[in-house]
């Protein structure tokens, strides 16, 4: 899952938001569908782009000149996840199914800013629009190499949505700017200026999916995990090491490394051996699910056998455990 918010200093959102309504209708002047993809959010499924523009355009009192009015905000599932989506409720329901999911993910994005009074989407003023196509453009690899030209098409599922959500909130007495990372002079100060933490908003977009559609993340498919092997730390890199290893035995430990790496991202285990000491704590034991036996139609079971390997590698991995741990 991708979700990006567009940066106010590369964005055209200090006057009306006229401009970008007219380029997100692109899809609909060029494709002359007989239905066309409207606006929607908690409120309606048929908005017209008139009645976005004048809403958005109408909820900028008292901001300057050189603020944001508004703030542009993609929600990009992967072809993974829409191809799941599209096998679990069909194309059309799946488009209705994600428009709901964008509901919950504006709800997230009220809740980010800790701001009493911003609970929910409901408190925001924000439109959304489905589209349904991508373009090459001159940063794609394609289109350096010269193998596709600037504006064609690109294929396989595109599906995305594009939000624009008001800097004010829908009574117009609040400021909300996802910009403002800023924790402040102390707890209550933030509190006020209404911080707002984006990378917690973006994983907060991939839980949501999963919880929601019951989607099963690969650990290499998180953003956690992402993020590590990017940015972390060596000691970070260690913990991601063995989670991987695990991860490429068998189902159980898939998940747990997935549920895992979100803690590892977080700093929250100072070695491998901690990490491993909190898995056998949530689950039965990460050693004995990473050890468990990958059942094979082509062999005779041995349990006596089994058994006494599994100890032997069980005690192995103890002692490794424990010495990454000091």
């Amino acid at each position: 899952m991708y979700i990006n918010i567009t940066d106010k200093v590369t964005a055209d959102n200090k006057d009306s938001s006229n401009h970008l309504i007219h380029y997100l209708e692109k899809e609909n002047r060029t494709n002359n569908k007989e239905v066309p993809e409207h606006w929607f959010n908690h409120q309606a499924r048929n908005i017209e782009p008139y009645a976005v523009r004048r809403s958005l355009d109408g909820n900028n009192s008292r901001l300057r000149n050189d603020e944001a009015k508004f703030f542009l905000i993609n929600i990009s599932p992967s072809q993974k996840e829409l191809k799941y989506l599209i096998e679990e409720y069909g194309q059309v329901e799946a488009k209705e199914r994600l428009k709901e999911y964008v509901e919950k993910v504006m709800t997230e994005y009220a809740r980010n800013f800790k701001k009493t009074g911003i609970d929910s989407n409901r408190d925001l003023l924000w439109f959304a629009k489905v589209e349904n196509n991508r373009y090459y453009s001159y940063k794609d690899q394609e289109v350096k190499d010269g193998s596709k030209r600037r504006g064609d098409l690109k294929t396989g599922n595109q599906m995305h949505v594009q939000v624009i959500v008001s800097r004010k909130d829908i009574t117009g007495k609040f400021r909300l700017s996802p910009m403002n990372s800023s924790r402040g002079k102390n707890a209550e100060h933030s509190k006020k200026m209404g911080q707002f933490d984006r990378v917690a908003f973006k994983q907060s977009g991939e839980r949501l999916f999963d919880e929601t559609f019951g989607f099963k993340r690969e650990l290499k498919e998180t953003m956690a995990y992402a993020n590590i092997k990017k940015n972390g730390s060596i000691k970070q890199m260690e913990q991601l090491h063995v989670l991987e290893k695990g991860a490429e035995l068998n189902y159980q430990s898939r998940s747990l490394a997935a549920e895992l790496v979100q803690g590892v991202a977080q700093g929250l285990f100072s070695s491998g051996g901690v990490m491993l000491k909190q898995a056998g704590q949530t689950s039965s034991s990460f050693f004995e699910i990473m050890l468990e036996p990958v059942y094979d139609q082509g062999t005779v079971a041995d349990p006596v056998g089994q058994a006494e390997r599994r100890r032997i590698k069980r005690k192995k991995s103890l002692e490794q455990g424990h010495e990454m741990g000091r």
